[in-house]
């Protein structure tokens, strides 16, 4: 006999059997035509219903025609007087969410029931009118609502106040009538009705912030009994906090003294609260924080576990920010290490890891060792994070570190986890010089048993980067060969390419490369056949003259300075003939929006207003565009151009914009331009531009747009020579001017017309201008690439600034740079970053920079800018415009 098809989990043998299996909807609808019957069975009305509602639950649709007839069957079982199958029918109806000409059909049915006796009707009947009616209905209805509010019954008034935080989403203005019903229950005695009162009396009043400081103000003096309430109102007052400015004066945080005295409140969640919201005060003091870890420390021995984990983990937080302030709660959370719940054991762990001194690492490694086995990939991940952080805290400890690290990565685990390990152990190996050697030794053995191709590769690619640079690189050359040997052609492939790095770089390794790379020339897969062949060829390993050892060493360890989007347009475009790609004509910068124009909101560009389909093309149409204009065919090759800047406002008569495009010695204003307004035709439309502002640009060429007409974008030239390769900066005043012709829409005949002008936004050139945004796929390998010989290193105070987030995005706009590997994304609550940027500045010469950010209390932050280029007066340069800027 076949089985019925239930569906188990394999971890939960004892799941019963579902009632709701296999059943129909059309069954269901059958089934419905009970609630019409003469004498009512409520058991199988009940039964029917909750069906219904399980159908509508799991994604099941129903029809305009059987959703109607379900509803007015439902609608009629108001006539039974069954408690339980009343409340059926009122989760039925809400449910449904009948249409307006429907709702009128069970009104009077609610109505009766909101003015019952049966406090459950009047409480459900409230949720479920207030859910289903509009505007209107909602407006005939009032009274019995703000009766409700203050109803002596709790849940009647919760039912009808929670019903009032949804209507303000959809009828604000009603709701708001209702100001002095809410005050009065916000001092009610019932601790639900007071939480859910004073939810919607800020919610009634959250975008008057004067009212909001008002409320808080008279609630802080201790009116409220609710728990609940109290800490609704600890979250308030943060917020009043946040948006006010502390006192210079004295140095006094408004209502700090409240939520100081909450730590003192009778109900844990109360306590737990106000620490947290101390906690996460923006600039936040170790004196002030001083009470919230003793009281959280006093949670750390709690006999509940969800207070350990919330105390735990509010301290952890802290703990990235504050480390000092909590080092007083290391006794106990050692002893979390081993609490029977993981989250707490490893919030423990990771907290000591970011407090512990340097003493304490060795001890806490034997802990984490015996903890590692008894929890999943996902807090495995947390914890190998934390000890990542550790190593570069204390690099001296990085040897028991790494063995750690190197233990646990031989041990069971899934991708995310042993690419987690691996990530931190390629960091400690580019972050500390000695744990080098020993970094490599571990990936090298790791690899050998490694079931991720992912991780091999990515591991391959590293040890070729930094293996030649070791003291004896030649001890690598056997892990590397084996996987040529023994894995997929993915992995072997990358193996030939790793071991060619070792051929280029050290020369007393050739020979044994050699013969391993023709070796490799008889593999299965051509993708192998073809590296080996290009790598003899360059190394000059079959006879033939191979590339000098800077041209090799070039391609093999230089990173591509052009973005790869670009380089496969270019490849695209290019025909086959007999003239070979050359790389230095692809663009190296990607423009999120690459085309001159935009123009009015709800209008397509057409002609070079269009946009172009890729970076490449954009570039390749500005070019030809200017080359178009004998004027600029004389200015050599164009350098960069800049994203559209407006220089209207939305929604004005005349839309214009300009892109900047920037030669060695001159700069060109494309001003887009686009009319308006369907009965005026514009003529000889060109900006007259003062350079009043910008001295050392004086203007040479103009080239005016000839007609306008509506809706058809056109362009306006103006050309300004400049020094020579100088970054020159300047502010441009510009006036359009044109002639005006109103136009007959019926017979499009226009009239004489006369000379008007039209003030536009001012415009300025400014540094980072004259910097492409070029990215480096591993900016390490770039950085010693360049070598210091062009270096300079300065230090600058920014001032006082919000978060190191705003530094970071002030910095990276002035210099125009590409920020690499992500580093122009800030930590939350971080107090250093250090940021990569990458770029070509104009002449063609790559500039990298690595810039060090330090926040210190009153939000002073202090930068440290090391600048590599290919030219060191470039390199002054750019601390130049640093330092003006």
């Amino acid at each position: 006999m076949a089985e019925p098809l239930v569906k188990k989990d394999d971890d939960r043998d004892d799941e019963g059997y579902s009632p709701f299996l296999g059943i129909e909807k059309g069954a269901v609808l059958q089934e419905a035509r009970v609630f019409n019957d003469p004498q009512l069975d409520a058991r199988r009305c009940s039964q029917v219903i909750t069906k219904l509602l399980y159908l509508l639950n799991q994604g099941e649709t129903f029809t305009k025609v059987e959703a109607t007839e379900v509803f007015f069957a439902t609608t009629k079982l108001f006539q039974s007087k069954d408690t339980g199958l009343r409340r059926m029918v009122y989760l039925m109806i809400k449910e449904l969410s009948p249409s307006s000409d429907e709702v009128i059909m069970v009104t009077s049915s609610l109505m009766k029931d909101i003015n019952s006796k049966n406090d459950m009707y009047r409480a459900n009947a409230i949720r479920v009118l207030c859910r289903i009616i509009d505007g209107t209905l909602l407006a005939q209805t009032e009274r019995y609502l703000t009766q409700a509010i203050v109803d002596k019954n709790p849940g009647v008034a919760s039912a009808a106040l929670v019903s009032g935080i949804h209507l303000l989403q959809t009828n604000p203005g009603i709701v708001k009538r209702w100001t002095k019903e809410v005050q009065e229950a916000v001092q009610s005695r019932a601790a639900l009705v007071q939480f859910h009162a004073l939810a919607l009396n800020h919610q009634m009043q959250q975008n008057n912030r004067l009212a909001v400081n008002k409320l808080v103000t008279s609630l802080t003096k201790g009116s409220l009994r609710s728990p609940l309430a109290q800490c609704l109102l600890i979250r308030y007052t943060s917020q009043v906090i946040r948006e006010s400015s502390m006192n210079t004066q004295t140095g006094e945080r408004p209502f700090f003294d409240f939520l100081e005295a909450c730590l003192r409140h009778k109900a844990e969640m109360v306590i737990l609260e106000a620490a947290r919201a101390i906690t996460e005060l923006s600039g936040v003091t170790s004196q002030e924080l001083t009470p919230a870890i003793m009281v959280l420390q006093l949670f750390l021995s709690s006999s509940k576990p969800v207070l350990r984990f919330a105390a735990v983990r509010t301290i952890n937080k802290v703990a990235m920010t504050h480390p000092l302030a909590v080092t007083n709660c290391n006794i106990d959370m050692e002893s979390l290490i081993s609490d029977q719940n993981r989250s707490i054991a490893t919030l423990a762990i990771t907290t000591l890891l970011k407090t512990g001194n340097e003493s304490s690492v060795d001890r806490l490694m034997k802990q984490i060792t015996n903890f590692m086995s008894d929890i999943a990939d996902e807090f495995k991940i947390v914890v190998v994070e934390a000890i990542r952080s550790l190593c570069l805290k204390f690099p001296l400890k990085y040897r028991s570190l790494m063995n750690f690290l190197s233990n646990i990565l031989r041990e069971e685990g899934g991708f995310q986890y042993k690419k987690a390990i691996v990530d931190s152990i390629v960091i400690l190996i580019r972050d500390i010089p000695e744990a080098k050697e020993s970094g490599l030794f571990h990936l090298c053995e790791f690899i050998e048993d490694c079931e991720f191709t992912y991780l091999s590769t990515q591991i391959l690619h590293f040890l070729g980067n930094e293996g030649p640079k070791t003291s004896d690189p030649g001890k690598y050359i056997r892990y590397i060969y084996n996987r040529v040997i023994l894995e997929n052609a993915t992995v072997r492939a990358s193996a030939v390419s790793t071991l060619v790095k070792f051929g280029a770089w050290i020369d007393s390794l050739k020979p044994r490369i050699f013969v391993l790379l023709r070796r490799c020339l008889y593999d299965s897969d051509d993708e192998v056949r073809d590296r080996a062949t290009l790598y003899l060829n360059m190394l000059g390993g079959d006879g033939l003259v191979g590339e000098t050892n800077q041209d090799v060493r070039e391609v093999l360890f230089g990173s591509l300075d052009v973005p790869l989007v670009n380089l496969e347009t270019s490849l695209r475009n290019h025909e086959a003939s007999e003239e070979f790609f050359d790389i230095s004509t692809v663009p190296k910068e990607v423009k999120s929006q690459p085309h001159a124009e935009k123009k009015a909101p709800g209008k397509k560009p057409t002609g070079l207003g269009a946009p172009a389909t890729g970076p490449a093309s954009a570039v390749d149409a500005y070019q030809k565009l200017l080359l178009s204009i004998p004027k600029f065919a004389g200015f050599g090759k164009l350098f960069k151009s800049s994203e559209p800047v407006e220089l209207t406002e939305p929604e004005t008569e005349y839309a214009v914009n300009v892109v900047k495009h920037i030669y060695d010695g001159h700069v060109v204003f494309q001003y887009n331009c686009t009319n308006t307004i369907p009965e005026q035709l514009l003529e000889n439309v060109t900006v007259f531009v003062d350079a009043s502002e910008a001295e050392e640009f004086s203007e040479v060429a103009s080239q005016p747009r000839r007609t306008l007409p509506y809706d058809l974008p056109g362009q306006s030239f103006v050309a300004f020579e400049k020094p020579e390769g100088v970054p020159a900066v300047g502010k441009f005043s510009n006036l359009l001017k044109f002639i005006v012709k109103e136009v007959d829409l019926a017979t499009w005949e226009a009239d004489e017309g006369v000379e008007d002008e039209y003030q536009l936004e001012d415009l300025e050139v400014v540094a980072a201008d004259y910097m492409l945004k070029v990215g480096v796929s591993n900016f390490k390998n770039a950085w010693d690439n360049i070598g210091a010989d062009c270096e300079r290193v300065d230090e600058y105070g920014l001032g006082v600034r919000e978060s190191l987030a705003e530094a970071v995005s002030a910095v990276i706009n002035i210099l125009g740079m590409q920020a690499c590997e992500g580093t122009d994304v800030v930590p939350s609550n971080a107090r250093s970053h250090t940021c990569l940027l990458s770029g070509v500045f104009i002449g063609n010469v790559k500039v990298l920079a690595r810039i060090s950010f330090g926040i210190d209390g009153p939000k002073q932050v202090a930068m440290k800018l090391a600048v590599r280029s290919e030219d060191q007066s470039i390199s002054d340069t750019i601390h130049e415009i640093v330092a003006n800027g």
